[in-house]
């Protein structure tokens, strides 16, 4: 079954963007996957095609409508689709490699896309939208959190990469950041290669990606590394854990 994405934005142009290109790209020209984004804006009221409000209670920028929101979604979402409805909001769950996993293993997702001040609350209740946020930072809209979403799980969708390993030794796969990588030459600008890479020992090259792995972590971002203390306290290591494979970032609001 081809995985579809749909994407309800107010730019539809924004879309594939990079997702047409690359690898990506490529598998969506085999038919692996498949986008289709649409104008909000098409749904929008009178000759002015309006979306949007000002807020009840006051304050600066607009409110998207929640009857236009709704239309939009009825519109391009048939009824029974088992597809997640994502809405892309600072105010949302930060997005994990575990949240990609789960999404690239179902059928596919369909994705709002906020501007202004985001969307009427009501929309969000009555449509059971997750509410995501890929960053602690505000974007100008939702569509580049939605490239990066997108991104990070076409990636995993089975012929997209090609390699298996590679994902599974990724940042955060095992709850870990990555372990530093290096190529030719064996020494540039007085600096060379850690000995034990050229060594040919198996056993010795995993040890120490898996200490290097650590140490990123612990240094870069305690909150992975007293999340990994607790698997291990609890006994509850993963796969990757175990056998010292780690994994590389994603990213995005």
């Amino acid at each position: 079954m081809t995985w579809h994405a749909t994407v309800l934005t107010l730019f539809p142009e924004m879309f594939p963007g990079p997702l047409g290109l690359s690898l990506a790209g490529r598998a969506r020209d085999e038919g692996l996957w498949n986008l289709d984004a649409h104008d909000i804006r098409a749904h929008g009221l009178g000759r002015h095609r309006n979306v949007d409000d000002t807020p009840f209670g006051g304050g600066a920028g607009m409110v998207m409508r929640p009857d236009v929101i709704a239309d939009a979604i009825a519109s391009h979402r048939p009824a029974g689709d088992p597809r997640p409805l994502v809405y892309l909001t600072p105010r949302g769950r930060l997005f994990t490699q575990a949240d990609a996993e789960r999404f690239a293993a179902g059928p596919g997702l369909m994705l709002l896309c906020g501007r202004y001040e985001g969307l009427d609350q009501r929309i969000i209740e009555a449509s059971g939208a997750e509410e995501i946020s890929v960053g602690d930072y505000v974007l100008s809209g939702g569509e580049p959190a939605a490239l990066v979403l997108l991104d990070a799980c076409l990636r995993l969708l089975p012929g997209v990469m090609g390699g298996a390993e590679s994902a599974e030794e990724e940042s955060f796969a095992g709850g870990l950041l990555e372990y530093p990588h290096y190529t030719r030459p064996a020494e540039w600008d007085g600096r060379p290669v850690p000995p034990v890479l050229l060594s040919g020992d198996h056993g010795a090259i995993r040890a120490w990606r898996r200490t290097q792995a650590e140490d990123a972590t612990r240094l870069r971002r305690p909150d992975l590394w007293a999340a990994h203390l607790s698997r291990r306290i609890s006994g509850r290591q993963s796969p990757q854990d175990m056998t010292g494979s780690v994994a590389t970032a994603s990213a995005g609001p």
